[in-house]
């Protein structure tokens, strides 16, 4: 019987007898003196990976780099142009910084704490949100409330009516308005009732704060209550032993306490603030003012009917461990900088 031919290309041999050397290959363990004896070896060595990571670390102003910040192709380049290596790809550059976390091309904007007592200031306010002042709890007939203004609130009137959400399209609003006119928002929030008193003026200043303090502590439990606790920041309407003496004298029963310099964050009511700009104002399609002041004065309603105190969880000893955090990174920055100009 006459001997089978094997009818496959040479190619294929050659491909198979390729394929079983590369798995033969990866089985066989590595040799201590040839630690890259398997598969393709390193172009870059482990210091040059940390000198393209210390790159990254660097704003591209000091190393004279016209950037504002770096992305895996132009520090691939940069890379390249300090001769750090001969050559290099942005994939590997961006695999490298995803080891360590390292996004240089995100920024985050941040404000330094200049007020000197800040501490002070802050803790004062967290222990009232905690029901206590002067390190004795509140009593029953006593209340916090934080206020602020929300300036110009614009009355945009789109172009072209906005179109509702349908199946696979989200809700379409035409980037043309015309103007309709602003208004201020003010509110005054009870920290541990949940309930928010609101007004819409043409403008901030000072008549238009004690407006809204007005509307509030002419009504029940606060007209009557012996202390009601006003949590403002530094703005012009509310700034400063004018305003305390001002307000103490309209009304007795008030103590006005004021933020840090900076520091808004502090106040519950810019939480508020931030339910109304993504409930109430985005994306901005009002005919009128009037639209705006109905929809702010409905909202309230709806927000009081059902609102809970926010569950704030930042207690004067998170203050206290954000500020040695502050401290120690102020200090460390003042090292680098002195052992800089040093050099």
């Amino acid at each position: 019987m006459p001997e089978r031919q094997d009818r496959r290309p040479d190619g294929h041999a050659r491909r198979h007898g390729a394929r079983l050397a590369r798995s033969v290959r990866r089985r066989r363990p590595a040799r201590p003196d040839r630690p890259h004896a398997l598969g393709r070896p390193r172009r870059l060595t482990p210091l040059q990976v940390a000198e393209v990571k210390a790159l990254a670390c660097q704003l591209p102003a000091e190393t004279g780099a016209p950037l504002s910040r770096w992305s895996c192709p132009e520090l691939a380049r940069e890379v390249v142009a300090r001769t750090i290596a001969g050559s290099i790809s942005a994939s590997t550059v961006r695999r490298w910084l995803k080891d360590d976390a390292l996004k240089p091309w995100q920024h985050r904007s941040w404000i330094f704490t200049r007020d000197p007592d800040f501490r002070t200031k802050a803790a004062r306010i967290m222990d009232l949100y905690a029901r206590a002042f002067d390190g004795v709890p509140l009593g029953q007939d006593e209340y916090v409330i934080s206020s602020d203004e929300k300036t110009s609130i614009q009355a945009r009137c789109r172009c072209h009516p906005t179109l509702a959400p349908g199946q696979a399209r989200a809700m379409r609003v035409n980037h043309e308005y015309q103007r309709g006119g602003a208004l201020a928002y003010l509110a005054a929030y009870d920290v541990h009732r949940a309930r928010v008193f609101g007004r819409c003026e043409p403008t901030t200043g000072i008549m238009p704060f004690m407006n809204l303090v007005t509307q509030v502590m002419t009504t029940e439990p606060y007209a009557s209550a012996k202390r009601v606790f006003w949590i403002v920041d530094n703005g012009s309407s509310h700034r400063g032993k004018t305003a305390i003496d001002r307000l103490t004298k309209a009304f007795p029963n008030t103590v006005l306490i004021h933020t840090p310099v900076h520091a808004s964050w502090t106040n519950q009511v810019e939480i508020f603030f931030s339910v109304v700009q993504r409930k109430v104002v985005a994306p901005n399609d009002f005919t009128n003012l009037d639209q705006v002041r109905d929809r702010l004065r409905a909202f309230e309603d709806r927000y009081n009917a059902t609102a809970q105190p926010f569950q704030r969880k930042f207690t004067t000893y998170d203050l206290d461990d954000l500020l040695a955090r502050l401290d120690r990174h102020t200090l460390d920055r003042q090292e680098e900088s002195s052992a800089a100009l040093a050099a």
